[in-house]
C-alpha cells in the first residue's frame, strides 16, 4: 500500500498563514478524520495503523499535521490551542462535507471536543468521537498544575519553559502563550458535551495522562452514548499491537 503524497492548505492570514499538510484516502461512509497528539504528526504509528484500516475496508480517511508538526509550515513557540484548533477546523471545513468521526490522540482528544462542541454550537453533526489518552486542558492540568513555583516563576519571567520529553531527544519548549491561551480553552470546569457518541481508550500505566484524568472527563460527559474503556497494562502510546486492534474496533463501531 502506497502512502498518497500530502496536500496542503492554507490556514491563517499575513504572518500568521501557514501550509497544513493533509493526506486524504477516498472511501466511503462518514468521513474518519485523524488529530494527532502534542509534537506528534500524521505518520505515527496509530494514525498510519488507521490509514491501513480505511484501505482494506473502503472508508475515508482524513489525516493532517497542525502547525510545526510533520510536514506542515510554522514555528512552534509560536503556536497555541487556538492556532491548532483553527487548523483542524479548517481541515474539517475543506476536507469532510459530511459529519465526521474524529478520533484524537493525547492533546489530539482536546481539539477533537472543541471542535464537536463549535460544531454543535454551529448547527453542525459530528458522527462520533474516539478519544485516546484525551488531555483535555492539560496545558492547564498536566504542565501548569505540574510545575514547581520556581519554574512557573521561570516560565513567566522568559516566556519559555525546556520540558524534557520521554518522545524526542530535544525538550518540548513550553511557552507562557501556550499556557495563558490554554486557559480560554479549558472545557474541565463545566459539563462537557461534545453532542455525539464518544469513546475512550485509557492507560491505566499512562504517566503522561493519568487514568484518573480520564475519569474526571467522564464525570463531566453525558452518560449515554459515552463508553470508557481502561487498559490496566496500558502506557500513554497505547501503540502495541492488542492496543491498535481496540481502536480500529472503536473506530469501526463509531463508523
Amino acid at each position: 500500500m502506497t502512502d498518497a503524497a500530502p496536500e496542503f492548505l492554507t490556514v491563517g492570514t499575513g504572518e500568521a498563514a501557514r501550509r497544513i499538510a493533509v493526506r486524504v484516502r477516498e472511501g466511503g461512509g462518514p468521513p474518519v478524520v485523524w488529530l494527532g497528539g502534542f509534537r506528534s504528526d500524521m505518520t505515527a504509528t496509530k494514525a498510519s495503523a488507521l490509514d491501513a484500516w480505511a484501505a482494506q475496508t473502503g472508508r475515508r480517511l482524513i489525516r493532517f499535521d497542525y502547525a510545526a508538526h510533520g510536514a506542515s509550515s510554522g514555528t512552534f513557540t509560536e503556536c497555541t490551542i487556538s492556532s491548532w484548533l483553527e487548523d483542524a477546523e479548517a481541515v474539517l471545513a475543506a476536507y469532510a462535507s459530511e459529519a465526521p468521526i474524529l478520533v484524537g490522540s493525547s492533546m489530539g482528544g482536546w481539539i477533537a471536543c472543541l471542535a464537536a462542541r463549535n460544531r454543535a454550537a454551529s448547527g453542525q453533526a459530528t458522527a462520533g468521537l474516539v478519544l485516546i489518552a484525551p488531555a483535555l486542558d492539560f496545558t492547564e492540568e498536566l504542565i501548569w498544575n505540574r510545575l514547581s513555583e520556581a519554574a512557573r516563576a521561570m516560565l513567566i519571567r522568559d516566556g519559555v519553559l525546556r520540558k524534557p520529553s520521554d518522545y524526542a531527544p530535544e525538550p518540548d519548549p513550553i511557552t507562557r502563550t501556550l499556557i495563558e491561551d490554554g486557559r480560554r480553552h479549558c472545557m474541565l470546569g463545566g459539563r462537557v458535551d461534545p453532542a455525539c457518541p464518544l469513546h475512550i481508550l485509557q492507560g491505566m500505566r499512562d504517566t503522561d495522562v493519568p487514568y484518573m484524568h480520564a475519569l474526571k472527563i467522564l464525570d463531566r460527559l453525558p452518560a449515554e452514548g459515552t463508553v470508557l474503556t481502561l487498559i490496566a497494562d496500558g502506557d500513554h502510546r497505547l501503540s502495541r499491537p492488542q492496543d491498535i486492534a481496540r481502536l480500529v474496533a472503536a473506530v469501526a463501531e463509531m463508523a
